[in-house]
């Protein structure tokens, strides 16, 4: 049953409000702590669409937190033992926010996104079908859209201002920006964290075909790993069992909102289109069946 009690925006009586993304809201509570309260806000083609989409924000903070745990053995990460109930009083309230809230540490972002990728699809077969490469990485001749590299790999990206799109950049780009060791050390875990996420995934029915990872510092350099972790709108989540080289398999994420979008004459430009009641319904059901197969 999906419920109705979708949050488009939040309003956090005491607590500075730091920045309102495409679907995070952030709040200052100290100075060593945030608050991100994920909504269920929805973008596409980098527009924010009027309506939220139902559970959407539950399931993407649901999904980080089991990653977050999963993987604490081989980064920290930044969830404290803080709750949205430790920050305010309003029953009516803590419950709008239960669920798709955490206290986090305040950390120093790094510049860059660490894009993987295990499958050759996006930005990555564009870059392919171009040049043979993407991220400055060769492969091999004659590969199709959707195929399964010979090895999981790199492709960082560069952090675009707000509205236009990340670039992908070379690893050598990313030892400019934060020097080898750092830059080694974010690759390497990465690989690793995608690595195994992607083979619990694929017994569960689901092909993680890429993901980006924001990593972040603490005052005393250790790494962390930040933002959201391996969601549907970080990752790119195919069925197994429709899944075959040469097409855009279907995702667990936007999909029925990105089909409907190019039935339309649109410019791409804000304001965004109203979605029909399907749509926003067929959309969440497909965010929450992400979560029911990975982790139910």
């Amino acid at each position: 049953m999906i419920s109705n009690d979708a949050m488009f925006e939040s309003a956090i009586p005491g607590l500075p409000l730091i920045s309102r993304g495409k679907v995070r809201d952030i709040y200052s509570v100290d100075d060593k702590h945030l608050l991100i309260v994920t909504t269920d806000r929805l973008s596409a083609y980098d527009v924010v669409l009027p309506q939220p989409i139902a559970m959407k924000g539950k399931v993407l903070t649901g999904i980080s937190l089991r990653w977050f745990h999963m993987m604490r053995d081989l980064v920290e990460n930044q969830l404290t033992e803080r709750t949205i109930d430790d920050l305010i009083d309003d029953p009516v309230l803590q419950r709008a926010l239960r669920d798709r809230s955490l206290v986090v540490k305040r950390l120093q972002p790094l510049p860059i996104e660490a894009v993987v990728r295990g499958y050759l699809i996006g930005s990555g077969w564009r870059d392919y079908q171009t040049t043979g490469k993407t991220s400055g990485i060769r492969l091999p001749a004659g590969m199709q859209q959707a195929d399964k590299l010979p090895d999981t790999i790199f492709t960082p990206a560069s952090k675009a201002p707000a509205g236009e799109h990340d670039e992908n950049i070379s690893f050598a780009d990313v030892v400019a920006l934060i020097g080898k060791p750092l830059a080694s050390r974010v690759r390497d875990l990465a690989i690793a964290i995608y690595e195994r996420a992607a083979g619990y995934a694929l017994q569960r029915g689901i092909i993680i075909a890429d993901t980006k990872f924001e990593f972040g510092l603490d005052e005393h350099g250790t790494l962390h790993l930040i933002d959201e972790v391996i969601t549907p709108d970080s990752s790119r989540f195919w069925p197994v069992d429709q899944y075959r080289p040469g097409i855009s398999p279907p995702s667990f994420d936007k999909q029925f909102v990105r089909d409907y979008l190019d039935t339309l004459d649109w410019d791409r430009k804000p304001p965004g289109p109203t979605l029909p009641a399907d749509v926003l319904q067929k959309t969440s059901e497909k965010y929450q069946e992400a979560f029911a197969r990975l982790f139910a």
